[in-house]
């Protein structure tokens, strides 16, 4: 025995199978929503950060060093008072500006380029407009046990290790020389403690450089998994974008339909109609105000043709036969347009035959 079994194909056409198309993405990106990785941006500040470490680090510690000794050689000398304690506070706020100015500078570079990296230019406003979704507890509990929840701690979880473990190396390579720090001036101390924290920063922001490519790759996938589309959608986009098949169709028809009886109203002027003498017909006008050279004022095959014809008979406007002349006339020259130079002589004859006849007339 034989069964059959139908498949309902409609069933599936609400599964997001489809990739988002360029309006989907677009559409999401207005409202903020891209593949970015936020540990690109905390890596490459970092790296950036401890790289100025070592660059201008001299700097600084010039710097320092030179604010300690003017607190312990002329401010504790200074009287407590009103004016006394505004002008130190200046001078120090000017002094850790200084400072935290290179920091600040190549945080603000850093940020952008990393976004800049990920997502191009983007300005938007849309994340910060309250969404009532968004401290909805129902809503709030998907998101602590849903998937992307465990990737994120998964990935904290493998920084930590990452950083502790890099750290640790550092340290114990360095443990003979911090066994001697007793021993060592504080400028010396200082030092070995301003290398080993640079050296750990420099490792630790590549590792995490490193971790966040792979972040990235994961957000990316995220990303076009979360704006994929159903069949449905792609039909629904379409019929925002394009209008309605049937409501678009029936435009197109009246359009044609106004232009057509646009067409039929200027047959009663033309000049000639040149036929097949049944398939094609082709009116020509002859204005020397408006034209140059004779125009076509209407055109058409079969039906049209038909029309163009029996109006032309009632309007008793000339009509000559020259198969060739008409085809050629319906393939090459448009409405409202003069005829080329290759059909002049050809035309020039007709219109030459016809204003015979009227005159005979």
């Amino acid at each position: 025995m034989n069964t059959q079994l139908t498949l309902d194909l409609q069933f599936f056409a609400g599964e997001k199978t489809e990739k988002a198309t360029p309006k989907k993405r677009q559409d999401t990106r207005k409202k903020g929503q891209v593949a970015k990785s936020q540990d690109v941006n905390t890596a490459i500040l970092l790296f950036l950060v401890f790289l100025l470490f070592i660059v201008i680090g001299s700097t600084w510690k010039g710097q320092m060093i030179g604010l300690y000794q003017k607190s312990f050689t002329e401010y504790i000398h200074w009287q407590v008072t009103q004016d006394n304690l505004h002008t130190m506070m200046i001078e120090i706020t000017i002094y850790v500006a200084k400072t935290l100015a290179p920091i600040m500078i190549v945080a603000i570079i850093a940020g952008l380029a990393a976004n800049f990296m990920q997502i191009g230019f983007l300005f938007t406003g849309e994340p910060l407009k309250m969404q009532l979704n968004k401290i909805d507890p129902i809503q709030g509990a998907k998101r602590i046990f849903s998937a992307r929840a465990l990737v994120e701690l998964v990935k904290s979880l493998l920084k930590i290790v990452v950083i502790a473990a890099i750290t640790f190396s550092i340290l114990w390579m360095n443990k003979d020389e911090m066994m001697m720090l007793a021993g060592k001036s504080v400028d010396g101390s200082l030092a070995f403690f301003g290398n080993v924290t640079v050296m750990m920063g420099i490792f630790s922001s590549i590792a995490l450089l490193v971790l966040s490519v792979i972040d990235y790759t994961y957000q990316r996938f995220d990303y076009e998994k979360n704006i994929r589309m159903s069949k449905n959608d792609i039909k629904d986009e379409h019929k925002n974008i394009e209008g309605d098949p049937q409501i678009k169709a029936k435009i197109k028809e009246r359009q044609r339909q106004m232009a057509m009886r646009r067409m039929m109203s200027e047959v009663p002027n033309a000049d000639v109609v040149i036929t097949n003498p049944t398939h094609y017909a082709v009116a020509i006008k002859y204005n020397e105000e408006k034209a140059d050279a004779p125009y076509v004022v209407a055109k058409g095959v079969d039906l049209v043709a038909l029309k163009i014809r029996e109006i032309a008979e009632v309007h008793q406007v000339a009509q000559v036969e020259n198969r060739r002349l008409a085809r050629a006339l319906y393939a090459k020259v448009e409405i409202d347009e003069m005829i080329d130079e290759t059909f002049f002589q050809a035309v020039a004859e007709v219109l030459a035959y016809v204003y015979q006849l009227e005159r005979k007339a």
